[in-house]
């Protein structure tokens, strides 16, 4: 396992959750709008917004299921790699950044004690620089 593949699974974990809301976002626009009644004529040529949405909407839930397949595959080798850490503080880090998603500041406030944002990082790079290519 090399660095890189833990970021590009850290990286698919991002974009699985921008897929996300924009999926939600998509949603709740393709949902029931009031009518805008100001008795005043609207501009020529009748689209359907809602069909439109509805295709942007399926392309996003495609790419959203491509996405979870691609984290499926990588986080067996993620997990696995995690799984020889021996220290258990540090295999807690990289499970929660690299498995969850976690920012470092949300790793450092679930491992507790006096843990910081930098502290946590500096535990994983030190790991990284040693241990991974």
């Amino acid at each position: 396992m090399t660095k890189r593949e833990l970021y590009n699974h850290l990286e698919l974990q991002n974009q699985l959750t921008a897929a996300t809301e924009l999926l939600a976002s998509l949603e709740a626009a393709a949902g029931p709008r009031a009518q805008l009644l100001d008795g005043m004529p609207h501009a020529p040529g009748v689209h359907d917004c809602v069909g439109n949405l509805a295709t942007e909407i399926a392309d996003t839930r495609t790419g959203i299921e491509a996405l979870r397949a691609k984290i499926t595959h990588s986080e067996t080798a993620v997990a696995a790699c995690i799984g020889t850490i021996g220290d258990l503080q540090t295999r807690m880090i990289f499970r929660l950044r690299f498995i969850c998603g976690f920012t470092w500041k949300e790793v450092a406030a679930l491992i507790g004690g006096s843990n910081t944002e930098c502290s946590v990082k500096n535990i994983c790079y030190r790991y990284m620089k040693a241990n991974l290519k």
